[in-house]
């Protein structure tokens, strides 16, 4: 799936929406740590992930951005480290000329005013005025595999981000997953749409039923929603 067969497949899907989906088909969630957030409000943003490893200097990045395609989405594995900022107004500058969708940074940025300004779509674990002061040795995979909180992300994955923070999601499975998503949003909006309308979510879910059933056959709540194909959990 090229970058614009991404954009339109994902437009109107949530990370919420995505990471139900995930959960529903068995494929392992693998969301960014929580600390990670994006720099203003309303970003929504989806690309092949281009991982970088950094060790001290911005070169890795511009070795990256040679290997990038236009709408990928530069993961960046600063080893969640809050002692320095990893990215700053240059970089994100050289993203957005490069036409790549946005930046995912396991780490800190720096030079918030101006990352505003060239309007990339961040996230970030926080801002940090001091930049690095050391310069280690770059290991050999640092443009193949980058880290995020507990997960390894690879060109071979999906990014997704927006308000609610990120999803990587394999590439091979990321036309499976948006398609159950796509069941899972319309479900949820037409229930809210009923609740709109007076009709309460125990209703929408013939909860008491429900009650009776798990007290008489120990049937579990996503058991039940799954009956009535309607998915509020998962």
């Amino acid at each position: 799936m090229d970058a614009r067969a991404l954009h339109t497949t994902f437009a109107d899907l949530t990370t919420a929406h995505v990471a139900d989906a995930c959960l529903r088909l068995a494929v392992p969630v693998r969301c960014a740590p929580a600390a990670v957030r994006p720099l203003w409000r309303g970003v929504h943003v989806v690309g092949h992930a281009r991982p970088a490893r950094h060790v001290g200097s911005v070169d890795v990045f511009l070795e990256a951005l040679e290997l990038a395609a236009p709408g990928d989405v530069l993961v960046v594995d600063n080893d969640g480290r809050t002692d320095e900022a990893c990215v700053g107004d240059l970089v994100a500058l050289e993203v957005a000329n490069a036409g790549l969708a946005g930046i995912v940074i396991w780490g800190l940025h720096r030079d918030t005013a101006q990352l505003r300004a060239i309007d990339v779509p961040i996230l970030s674990l926080g801002a940090y005025p001091n930049g690095p002061e050391r310069l280690d040795a770059q290991p050999p995979d640092a443009l193949t595999r980058a880290s995020c909180g507990a997960h390894v992300v690879t060109a071979d994955d999906v990014v997704l981000a927006d308000d609610d923070g990120v999803v990587f999601l394999p590439t091979d499975r990321a036309a499976q997953i948006a398609e159950v998503a796509v069941r899972i949003r319309d479900t949820e909006r037409r229930q809210a749409a009923r609740m709109q309308l007076g009709t309460s979510l125990r209703e929408q879910t013939a909860f008491a039923d429900y009650l009776a059933v798990r007290d008489r056959d120990g049937v579990t709540f996503r058991q039940h929603l799954r009956s009535l194909d309607a998915a509020i959990e998962e």
